[in-house]
């Protein structure tokens, strides 16, 4: 198998008028907005979560509530696949424009509400029972957003910068962590003790509102992609049934997918939610050297994904996925070595080694899950395969890691969960992967 994409799908990008690409940047602008807006929450989620604990579930044990809050995200995670079923068949046949305009409003009313829920003191078991009801709401509903916007983005993209455009899809995703985790910081450092408990951690989430609607803002103001108008005829020529369709013609493509990003959903939040909480509770770093320790390692990294994007777009995709999995095997449990030292320097350091296979993988990852599909069936496909792997991994890690170290005692249990993902990704990637990069988007691509 070639790592270049075949001579009848290889294409050369044309030069582009400004007024064109114009119409990209407010694309990226526009699809970004959404994944800028369910990482805040997610991110803001994981943050919160040893404080909010108490608020949702008995203080006696703390653990237990901890790992209850956490449950909660992989529970809900676990709709996701049921919601971006429906939303990306909404998107195959109504259009990415309209059907990417209503899901950010449904995000951002779900997590805005997080922020007003009443606490277990005073309704007992319906605290977290509704909080689960909105994350579940949420789940649905950013199982389609993601890809949608990925696909919205690649869809107006030109064919030899498909992987630099989507790289800031993906730093919308890291802005957002970042947002979430600084927003974190600053309640944590703005309200104290009771004040925190009670009320201070409620106020980030009710931030979202506005930030939904300066999305929904965006949206409105774009066309339909140029790619979907001309695979549809315009709309009028759509699928029928993009779901039975996309499980019919594209399962292959689908279960490759699968195969590498459930690698790198472990990847991505055993960082960004799990670590942090680990240098605090286990290691004894205060709160606020856990989260900034973070947040360091995450603005470092958010400049380097557009060069990652530029470099996969000049290699191709399998180069840089085989990589950073290697990556992920030989330098996080590096990144974990260092990490025990116990210091605010040993936990910025280690968490820089650790956003190393994070640059071959984050942009990467993310381009491939609109380039392996064809465009007629993008949304639908893209969403299940997304959301059967990535979302559902993404939703269990930090649970599963807070599990694995307090079973077995050290942080190399998570690295071991990692690694295998990791194994699994770089069979597939080698076996049975077909080269995307430069190939013509509305070509069918089967995993070879």
């Amino acid at each position: 198998m070639s790592a270049a994409a075949p001579p009848s799908q290889a294409v050369d990008s044309p030069q582009v008028d400004p007024h064109k690409r114009k119409a990209i940047r407010r694309a990226i602008g526009a699809g970004s907005i959404g994944n800028f807006v369910e990482q805040f929450d997610y991110g803001l989620y994981g943050y919160m979560a040893p404080i909010m604990a108490p608020a949702f579930f008995p203080e006696s044990d703390r653990t237990v509530a901890v790992l209850g809050t956490y449950a909660i995200i992989a529970i809900a995670c676990l709709f996701r696949p049921l919601g971006g079923t429906l939303v990306g068949r909404w998107g195959d046949r109504v259009g990415r424009k309209k059907t990417l305009l209503w899901t950010i409003v449904a995000m951002g009313v779900a997590t805005g509400l997080i922020g007003m829920l009443p606490t277990y003191q005073q309704i007992g078991i319906g605290a977290p029972i509704l909080l689960l009801l909105l994350r579940v709401v949420q789940g649905a509903v950013s199982g389609g957003e993601y890809v949608g916007a990925v696909a919205f983005i690649v869809e107006w993209a030109e064919p030899n910068r498909r992987a630099y455009y989507t790289s800031y899809a993906s730093n919308s995703c890291f802005v957002g962590i970042l947002a979430g985790a600084g927003t974190a910081a600053l309640t944590s450092w703005v309200f104290e003790g009771q004040a925190l408990d009670s009320y201070g951690w409620r106020i980030p989430f009710l931030l979202a509102v506005p930030l939904s609607l300066v999305g929904m803002w965006l949206r409105r103001h774009i066309e339909e992609t140029p790619e979907f108008v001309r695979a549809t005829e315009e709309g009028t020529d759509v699928v029928e049934a993009p779901v039975r369709e996309a499980l019919r013609s594209q399962w292959r493509p689908m279960l490759v997918f699968c195969g590498v990003s459930i690698m790198l959903a472990i990847l991505s939040y055993t960082w960004v939610t799990f670590y942090p909480q680990y240098l605090t509770d286990t290691l004894g770093l205060p709160r606020w050297m856990g989260l900034a320790s973070n947040a360091i390692s995450i603005a470092v990294l958010i400049p380097t994904l557009p060069l990652a994007g530029m470099l996969s777009d000049r290699i191709g995709r399998k180069p840089m996925l085989v990589t950073g999995a290697i990556a992920c095997i030989v330098l996080v449990p590096v990144a974990f070595r260092v990490g025990e030292q116990g210091t605010f320097g040993a936990a910025v350091a280690s968490q820089l080694i650790y956003i190393v296979p994070e640059f071959f993988l984050t942009g990467i990852v993310t381009v491939c899950a609109a380039e392996l599909f064809s465009t007629r069936t993008r949304f639908s496909a893209s969403a299940i395969a997304y959301n059967s792997s990535f979302s559902i991994f993404m939703g269990i890690t930090p649970f599963v890691a807070t599990l694995l170290v307090s079973t077995f005692g050290t942080i190399y249990a998570v690295w071991a969960y990692l690694a295998v993902g990791a194994l699994l990704a770089l069979v597939v990637v080698s076996a049975f992967m077909t080269e995307t990069y430069r190939s013509h988007l509305g070509a069918d691509k089967f995993a070879r």
